[in-house]
């Protein structure tokens, strides 16, 4: 049990669920698989059985040995280009749901509607990964770092002549991020050292592709810093299932006269961000008895004033149309940032989540979300610190502004900010790349 438990790749995987999901959810996952274990299962589901984690990187050795022997082993061009198709193989880490939607599912949904064929799969389902390969015209990486497992993928995928893209939505290559990151304030030490110690494998694993994909102008320009490899915009968007989700979340709406903001957190260390609106928000609360704060997700309440605690209304994550649904009780989604390296990456997520269900944002300057926003139509952009009150209170004040902007928010988002080709949602030499 304790050498199962002791897999590096189970290792990184606690952690990343440390970080995005906090201790929790991170405990729980940890006992569900002793569970597994003691009942004789515990490998990952995405494992075949009888295989142990450490030979993964060999799998395909035998073959590649055979090949070279009958010399069959590099071929003239990808078998998909003979057969005048296009088919991304696309390998990723897909523990986080929130990525797997929106740089996973979305981005095959994407090139599916565009004739390509589309085949994903989890890095650890060697079999799966590996049979993508074989009949693909381009090899999509999502957020990997320099595993061995990784290194055979991209071994296979260069003798098939295959190009190599690589995707990323985080800045996790980044030291100058990670140590300036305010956020990281809320973890252990050991912990935010562990994210530096990672930062190095990320970054090779970038610069073993031919073109990068990022998700927003922020990480566009920082990740240039790192790499002469061409870094290019691919930003998240508003696919057909969060629209549809949205719409369902929408018509169990209810009114019962409060007037909500929410704040919500995907993960640890949020409580700094919400620190810079801190005292608006308890102003704004106390203007009348009438309003909540919802907090939606990770957030350590005992940081927050004791008199606010009966103005609070606490939300959990759990599925994404459940998410919806609880988001759509709010009257405005409040988005604060710290401004540092890592912040100015952001992607605006929170923004197409809380516009899909007709709910206004109001957003500060740091990161992409202020240019999914527009200002006074489908949300407010608090520049100086008492833009965030008086945006409350504008809303507040006003219900029919709130349900004006928020109707306004879900249109921008279907018709700008869905799934298309403008070069706001994806750079144009992403397209001419895969279809050339």
């Amino acid at each position: 049990m304790i050498s199962k438990l002791l897999d590096p790749v189970l290792i990184k995987r606690f952690f990343t669920a440390l970080r995005e999901e906090g201790p929790r959810q991170a405990l729980r996952k940890v006992r569900v698989y002793l569970g597994m274990i003691w009942r004789g299962g515990g490998r990952s589901s995405v494992m075949a059985a009888g295989r142990a984690p450490s030979t993964d990187h060999l799998y395909l050795n035998g073959i590649w040995q055979d090949l070279a022997r009958g010399h069959g082993f590099h071929v003239s061009q990808p078998p998909a280009v003979l057969a005048r198709r296009r088919k991304i193989a696309l390998i990723g880490d897909l523990n986080l749901p929130q990525c797997r939607k929106y740089r996973i599912e979305q981005l095959a949904g994407f090139w599916q509607g565009r004739g390509v064929d589309v085949t994903f799969a989890h890095y650890q389902d060697v079999p799966r990964c590996v049979n993508a390969l074989q009949d693909a015209t381009h090899l999509f990486e999502y957020r990997l770092q320099n595993f061995p497992v990784v290194t055979m993928y991209r071994y296979e995928a260069r003798r098939l002549r295959l190009p190599v893209l690589y995707d990323l939505d985080d800045p996790l290559f980044s030291v100058s991020a990670y140590e300036t990151y305010e956020n990281m304030q809320a973890v252990e030490p050991a912990l935010k050292a562990h994210f530096l110690s990672e930062a190095p494998k990320y970054l090779e694993a970038m610069n073993g592709a031919d073109m990068l994909t990022v998700s927003t102008p922020g990480m566009v320009e920082h990740t240039r810093l790192y790499t002469r490899r061409p870094v290019h915009l691919r930003r998240n968007f508003a696919d057909a299932e969060t629209l549809e989700q949205g719409r369902d979340a929408l018509a169990r709406r209810q009114e019962d006269g409060l007037f909500r903001a929410v704040f919500a957190s995907g993960s640890r260390g949020h409580e700094v961000d919400f620190a810079l609106i801190q005292d608006a928000v308890i102003g704004f609360l106390d203007a009348d008895k009438t309003r909540r704060l919802m907090i939606l997700g990770h957030f350590d309440e005992t940081l927050l004033p004791k008199a606010l605690h009966d103005r609070i209304e606490r939300h959990g994550f759990s599925t994404y149309g459940a998410y919806l649904a609880t988001l759509a009780q709010a009257d405005c989604a409040l988005m604060p940032l710290t401004d540092d390296i890592f912040n100015r990456c952001k992607s605006a997520v929170r923004v197409i989540d809380a516009a899909a269900v007709q709910v206004p944002s109001i957003v500060g300057t740091v990161g992409d979300l202020h240019n999914v926003v527009v200002p006074g139509q489908t949300g407010f952009v608090a520049r100086p610190a008492s833009g965030w009150r008086d945006a409350m209170e504008a809303l507040a004040r006003d219900r029919s502004l709130r349900h004006q902007m928020g109707k306004a928010a879900r249109q921008d988002l279907e018709t700008h900010w869905g799934a298309n080709d403008g070069a706001h949602i994806i750079s144009p030499e992403v397209l001419d790349w895969v279809h050339r």
